[in-house]
């Protein structure tokens, strides 16, 4: 599992923004995001860094917590 901080995820739309990104690349992922503290936790087979790079090109910044 991946846990990212998101800064800038601030509303669903976020959160749905974000989730898309990640299941283009995985469709099996699991994501929990938690808006108040700006936290997305993603299990994948996909490696954290190309994740990372699905979140920033849907227009966030990640800062990985793992």
């Amino acid at each position: 599992m991946f846990t990212f901080k998101v800064d800038d995820m601030t509303c669903g739309h976020c959160v749905a923004s974000i989730t898309k990104a990640i299941q283009e690349l995985d469709r099996q992922a699991t994501i929990a995001a938690d808006i108040q503290s700006h936290v997305v936790q993603i299990a994948s087979a996909a490696n954290s860094e190309v994740i990372e790079a699905a979140i920033r090109d849907a227009g966030y910044t990640p800062q990985a917590l793992d």
